[in-house]
């Protein structure tokens, strides 16, 4: 007779335990995958703005720095010299350019590429599968 303490032993988790268990342990790395995806989209998001809204500021200010210094430059050299200062501020505003250009191309560069975390993490999950088989 079994007592109220004590239960009658677990059978063995079967078949159908195994796949639910396989099942759900698949769903839940897929859903932590897209969190990741998520919060990193969320990021480049965030970064994007950063950006444009820091470019935007620059170039507005020295736009209007580089229209009044030019106006004041050629004002100045208008009876002696006004084409060397248009053709000398054409320089400097193009090698100016080229230099931004450059620069921001390099910037670039050097920022990770998109989803870098999420590939990483990927790789960590593909890496753990094949060593365990």
């Amino acid at each position: 007779m079994i007592s109220a303490m004590e239960s009658p032993p677990a059978d063995p988790p079967g078949f159908l335990h195994s796949v639910r268990a396989l099942a759900d342990s698949v769903l839940a790395t897929v859903q932590d995958r897209v969190e990741l995806v998520a919060v990193e989209l969320q990021e480049e998001k965030r970064r994007l703005i950063q950006i444009f809204i820091w470019i935007s500021a620059a170039i507005f200010t020295g736009m209007m720095a580089i229209t009044f210094a030019s106006i004041t430059l050629v004002y100045l050299l208008w009876d002696s010299a006004r084409l060397a200062a248009l053709g000398g501020l054409t320089l400097v505003y193009g090698g100016a350019a080229v230099a931004i250009v450059v620069s921001f191309r390099r910037y670039l560069r050097r920022q990770p590429p998109p989803f870098a975390a999420t590939l990483s993490e990927i790789k960590t999950d593909r890496a753990c599968i094949r060593t365990e088989s």
